[in-house]
C-alpha cells in the first residue's frame, strides 16, 4: 500500500481516532486556490485529502459538488492543471493525496495517467464510476503505477460484493453511508450501523473509511465510533461556495472541529 494512506490509518489508530479524510473540487474557486485550502484542511488536522477531478456529467455527485465543479470548469481547471495543483501541494505537505474522479477524464488522456498522477504526488485513484466488475480494467495500470484503488461498497452491496471490493482495494474501503448522491444530510442513515459491520467483516484488515452525509461533528463522532475514517466533503465545498478564495479559514476551523469529533 502507500505509504503515505497506510501511515495515515495507523498514525490515527495509535492516537484511539478515525483518520480524517477532506475533500475538495480541484479548481474551485479557480486553480490557483486549490493549494491554500489544501494546506488549511492539513492544518486543520486532516489526514488524507480526496482532490475532486471537476467533470462535466458527476453523476455521484449532490448539487453542491456539481456546483463546485461547474464553477472549477469555469475557471479552466484541466486534469494537467490538476496535476499541478496536487505536485504543488506535495512539494509544501506530506498530507497523503487521494485522486477522485470519474472514468472519462482518466481515459482521455490513456494509461500514461496514472503514471502522471503518481508523479504528480498522488498515492492513491478513487473512480467513482467504475464497479468492480469493471475493475479489471483499470486496477493492473493503477498498481503497477505505485498507487493504491480504492473502491466503493455500499448499502445494497452484497457481502460477496463487498469482499470483491475490498479485495481490490489498497489504501482503504470507501463505504458509501446512504443510498444517494453525496451532500449534507440533516441525519445520517438508520440502517449505517450494519452497513459498516458488512463492510467491517469483508475488509478484514484493510481500513475502513464512511463518507457522504457527513456533515457535523455529531456524524463525524458517530462514524468514528464505528469506522476507521471519516470523510467529509460537501460541507467543506460549502465554505469555499460562500467564501471563495477567502474560505481558508473557514476550511481549517470546520476540519479542526470534524477532525476532533474523531477522537474515540
Amino acid at each position: 500500500m502507500s505509504a503515505r494512506i497506510a501511515d495515515a490509518f495507523r498514525r490515527a489508530a495509535s492516537e484511539n481516532r478515525a483518520a480524517f479524510v477532506a475533500y475538495l473540487t480541484a479548481g474551485d474557486p479557480d486553480p490557483g486556490a486549490t493549494a491554500g485550502l489544501a494546506r488549511a484542511a492539513a492544518s486543520g488536522g486532516a489526514d488524507v485529502l480526496e482532490l475532486g477531478v471537476p467533470f462535466s456529467d458527476p453523476i455521484a455527485d449532490g448539487a453542491t459538488l456539481q456546483r463546485a465543479a461547474s464553477r472549477a470548469l469555469a475557471a479552466g481547471t484541466t486534469l494537467e492543471r490538476v496535476f499541478s495543483i496536487a505536485a504543488e501541494i506535495r512539494r509544501r505537505s506530506e498530507l497523503a493525496l487521494v485522486l477522485f474522479s470519474y472514468a472519462n477524464p482518466l481515459l482521455a488522456r490513456g494509461r500514461k495517467v496514472f503514471g502522471e498522477a503518481k508523479d504528480a504526488g498522488f498515492d492513491g485513484i478513487l473512480l467513482t464510476d467504475v464497479p468492480v466488475e469493471e475493475a479489471g480494467a483499470f486496477r493492473p495500470a493503477i498498481v503497477s503505477a505505485g498507487l493504491d484503488p480504492v473502491f466503493l461498497a455500499s448499502p445494497t452491496s452484497t457481502a460477496a460484493r463487498m469482499r470483491e471490493a475490498a479485495a481490490l482495494s489498497r489504501g482503504f474501503l470507501y463505504v458509501v453511508s446512504r443510498n444517494g448522491t453525496t451532500g449534507e444530510k440533516a441525519k445520517l442513515a438508520a440502517d449505517l450501523a450494519s452497513t459498516v459491520r458488512r463492510a467491517r467483516a469483508a475488509a478484514r484488515n484493510l481500513p475502513i473509511a464512511v463518507g457522504f452525509g457527513i456533515a457535523t461533528p455529531r456524524d463525524a463522532a458517530t462514524v468514528a465510533a464505528m469506522a476507521d475514517g471519516v470523510v467529509v466533503g460537501s460541507a467543506l465545498v460549502s465554505c469555499v461556495e460562500r467564501e471563495g478564495r477567502r474560505a481558508g479559514r473557514s476550511v481549517e476551523r470546520l476540519v479542526r472541529s470534524l477532525s476532533r469529533a474523531c477522537a474515540r
